[in-house]
């Protein structure tokens, strides 16, 4: 899977896999573009973040993607980005609103969590709260993470995120009616 439309090299995907019984996670390397991973340089680690397999090392969010793990067992797959119109608006007292088109909408706005620096406890902590209950989450001055039942949904589910953030930026550009 190609995700073409996000090019730079800090965004992270990540799935869990179990190979003879021993839990192990699929995360991609840091500092690859995601446009130029494939099954040949991802990184394999355990469950506690260490180094199975791979050319590399493993993205600096590994800690925030097992911590989620560790509080979502319906989670398989984690999409971490950087889009441009959502980190837009992470920057800003403006809120992304929630659209029709995936999932129930139980609030006006998607989720966020204040600033945390990248790679940090903090983060581990604040990121994985703030994903309990919710499939997409921004995070502020930073990005967004989403989930899924798969990669295919996580990445769609990321993907209609920056679409809504886009919708949302026109929206304030031309005011409400």
């Amino acid at each position: 899977m190609k995700v073409w439309n996000i090019p730079d090299t800090s965004n992270n995907v990540d799935v869990p896999e179990e190979v003879d019984d021993d839990p192990l996670i699929l995360i991609t390397p840091s500092g690859v573009s995601l446009r130029d991973v494939t099954l040949g340089n991802v990184i394999v680690t355990d469950l506690d973040g260490e180094k199975m397999e791979g050319d590399g090392e493993p993205s600096s969010e590994t800690g925030m993607h097992l911590e989620i793990y560790r509080k979502r067992e319906d989670v398989e797959a984690i999409v971490h980005t950087h889009p441009p119109y959502a980190t837009g608006f992470s920057f800003t007292d403006k809120k992304i609103p929630r659209f029709e088109g995936f999932g129930e909408i139980r609030a006006p706005y998607m989720a966020e969590i204040e600033y945390a620096v990248p790679g940090s406890i903090d983060l581990v902590e604040s990121a994985s709260d703030g994903l309990i209950k919710e499939d997409v989450l921004l995070l502020r001055d930073h990005g967004v993470v989403t989930l899924g039942p798969d990669i295919f949904e996580a990445v769609l589910l990321a993907e209609f995120t920056e679409s809504s953030a886009k919708t949302g930026f026109v929206i304030e550009v031309l005011g409400r009616k």
